[in-house]
Formats: C-alpha cells, structure tokens, sequence
C-alpha cells in the first residue's frame, strides 16, 4: 500500500470542559476549523489530544465525532498506540469499526522492548484492520528509537504506509529512504522543510492548529519547485514552533487556541496551566503572526 494520507495533518488536541470532561461538541467545531485552514488529516487521540488520560470510551466516541463532523473533507486518524499490545489491538479494531481513515500506532514506551518486540507490536496491530496504519517513532517521549532496519522490515507488511518520524537525527531518515519506499511525515514541526529534501510526504504537526495554510502551502511551494519560497515560509513559522515548544505538548498549543478564541479548556493531570512567563511568549508569537492584537 502506498498512499499519502494528506500533506498537512494536525495532531489535534482534545477540548474540555470545565470539569475535565471531553467536549465533544468543542472537539468538533475544532476539526471543522481545522479542515477549513489546511489540514488534510486529523489525528485523533494522538500525544497532543491527552491520549494518556483519555478511557476507551471517550476515544471510541471522539473517532465518531470527529469522523461524522468532517464526513470526506479529511482523512480521520485514530491514535490506538500503548504499552500493552493486547490493548492496542482491540482500540485498533474498535477504531476500524468507526470507519476512520488510518491507524496512528506509537512505539511501546516505559517497557522498552527489543526492536523485535516493537515489530512484532506493530505487526499485531496491523493484522487488526484493513486501514492504512502510520508508525510513532518518538524517542523522547517512549527512551525508544525504531530503528531504520526495523522500519524497513515493518514496511514489508501491506497496510503499515508510512512513519511519523520524532527523531530529529535526520541521518535516521535519511537511512530509512536508503532502505525502502516508506512514507514519512515530519513529526516535529521544525522537522517539515528539512524532511519534504528527503521526499517526505508532508507533516503531521501541532503548529498547524495556528498556521495551517502557510504549513500547507510550503509543502506545495517546495514539491512545485519553489524551495526559496518553502524556506522562507519554514523561516518566519521558526518563532511559532519555539513558542509552542516553551513547555511540554500539548500545553502551549492549547494555551494559544484558548487566546484565539478557540475554546479547548484547560488540560487533564498531570499535565497544567502554561505559567503566566510560558502565556507572555505564546502570546508574543501569536502577536507577531497578527493572529491577536
């Protein structure tokens, strides 16, 4: 299997309410926003939608949501990774039952398997659905690297597509390309321009809640021909993606939308508030792109 899922895809936070509870009203208007400013895919459930602290059941209903909010517009991506196989595979299965559009699998973190392990983790989640299924390689988060050669091994299986790649070593990539036809999207931010010169197929990024359109139209300015034009567009969102780095995901991007007018909420422990200095930089940035006065 060898399709892209989109160019942009934002990995979209989860909205709440009040009293930590999941507003799935608010979850929807946010992926109807999102598809209307350059996203072409939603992950749903992923690291910066609180993935930790969400049950089965908010997640089940969150796929729903926000596959009925965006119908065709954008491809629907459930987050099903953890630690637990077993788990992975049934969140797998129920995902597919609400008709998304692709599987996002993170590597097993705090366990720390062998890479045989982590293929054969990722083999029993593929094995669970027909869908398109995008790996999670984010070493700071999970102490874990997929390495190119296991990559390169799982890319043999017919529905794992791509990888979204969080290992800034670009060696790595640059490695994985040597090996096979894999897909890649950026899984940083700061990571796009540089990974669309090793013929990524487009990002799956945070910073797209805020600046969608120009992430969209760098992807297309570069695969036109137009890279001076792609790398100015990367260059003056550099601001953005260090305001949205100020602190732990998905705090700050969270932060930001609130100040838009956005309405998310707050987050779920342990996670909290961005300090007042974290807000002042946030709001700096957002100032600075005119996005508030």
């Amino acid at each position: 299997m060898n399709q892209s899922l989109g160019d942009i895809i934002t990995a979209m936070v989860t909205a709440f309410h009040e009293d930590g509870s999941v507003d799935f009203e608010a979850t929807a208007d946010l992926a109807l926003y999102l598809v209307d400013n350059g996203s072409d895919g939603l992950v749903v459930s992923g690291t910066t939608g609180e993935s930790p602290t969400l049950t089965d059941d908010e997640k089940i209903e969150l796929f729903h949501v926000v596959k009925n909010a965006v119908g065709g517009r954008a491809a629907v991506i459930a987050g099903t990774g953890s630690n637990d196989t077993a788990h992975s595979v049934h969140l797998t299965e129920q995902a597919a039952e609400a008709d998304v559009d692709g599987i996002l699998a993170v590597t097993p973190y705090y366990n720390k398997p062998p890479q045989a392990g982590i293929t054969a983790h990722f083999k029993a989640i593929a094995a669970a659905t027909d869908k398109p299924v995008v790996l999670y390689n984010i070493p700071g988060r999970t102490a874990l690297n997929i390495e190119p050669e296991t990559l390169a091994e799982l890319n043999e299986v017919d529905n794992i597509i791509a990888v979204k790649q969080a290992n800034p070593d670009l060696e790595q990539s640059r490695l994985l390309s040597g090996l096979c036809g894999m897909g890649i999207y950026a899984g940083n931010d700061d990571m796009l321009y540089s990974l669309l010169e090793l013929g990524a197929w487009g990002g799956i990024c945070v910073a797209s809640h805020l600046a969608g359109p120009q992430m969209k139209k760098m992807v297309e300015l570069y695969r036109s021909g137009n890279q001076a034009e792609a790398l100015a567009i990367d260059q003056s969102l550099a601001p953005l993606y260090t305001a949205l780095s100020v602190t732990t995901n998905p705090i700050p991007v969270k932060a930001a939308l609130n100040m838009l007018g956005q309405e998310v909420g707050g987050l779920r422990l342990p996670l909290v508030e961005a300090t007042e200095a974290e807000q002042a930089q946030i709001r700096e940035a957002l100032a600075a792109r005119a996005l508030i006065g």
